[in-house]
């Protein structure tokens, strides 16, 4: 894999992000993905601060490891009005790693134009990431690199139709699955999707 060392004078660090994984991590941006709001959580996790963010690109935080097909499609589908889960991995300022999943909400104008997204994250199982998304986006990341972005898309769809979900709900039924195994709840299979992620986005 021809991963970047040095990324915005960052060295990629092997190592996670200390962090407190119960709270959930905030962020404003414009329609083309500026940053104008961080909350305090943002701030302590990514290592920046307020100030280095405001005005940049989100993708200020965009970890090399994480296959360009999975923002297309997240980006496909927010400019859609569509919000959009996606486990993502995050580059700290220090250059260690985080993961995240992700939940938006879409301000629009009067005219029903974009003008704002409200990303929420949390923290995603260690267990789902080592076990189900690393192994797929490293398959992603090296289709990639050989074939381009189409043939990453086109395995991506292929592995969903092979399971005959849709990424979203290929996501949730992973952590259902996690969930199922720690019993933190008794019949998480009833939930339907949107009550699954209001319940995990505590909304």
């Amino acid at each position: 894999m021809n991963q970047e060392n040095h990324l915005q004078g960052r060295t990629i660090i092997d190592k996670e992000v200390s962090w407190d994984k119960t709270q959930v991590i905030m962020s404003k941006t414009n329609a083309f993905g500026i940053i104008e709001y961080a909350n305090e959580v943002f701030i302590d996790v990514c290592g920046y601060e307020d100030y280095e963010l405001m005005g940049q690109p989100h993708n200020i935080i965009r970890h090399p490891d994480m296959p360009k097909v999975i923002f297309k499609v997240l980006w496909e589908n927010l400019k859609a009005g569509k919000n959009f889960h996606a486990v993502v991995k995050n580059l700290a300022k220090s250059g260690r790693y985080y993961w995240v999943i992700t939940d938006f909400e879409i301000a629009k104008d009067e005219n029903g134009v974009i003008v704002n997204y409200f990303g929420r994250r949390q923290a995603v199982p260690q267990e789902v990431i080592a076990m189900h998304i690393e192994p797929l986006y490293k398959k992603l990341l090296q289709i990639e690199g050989a074939g381009g972005v189409e043939f990453s898309e086109k395995y991506l769809i292929g592995f969903l139709e092979e399971k005959k979900r849709s990424y979203v709900e290929y996501i949730k039924e992973l952590i259902l699955e996690h969930e199922k195994s720690q019993s933190k709840f008794s019949h998480p299979e009833e939930e339907d999707e949107r009550g699954f992620f209001s319940r995990l986005f505590n909304k």
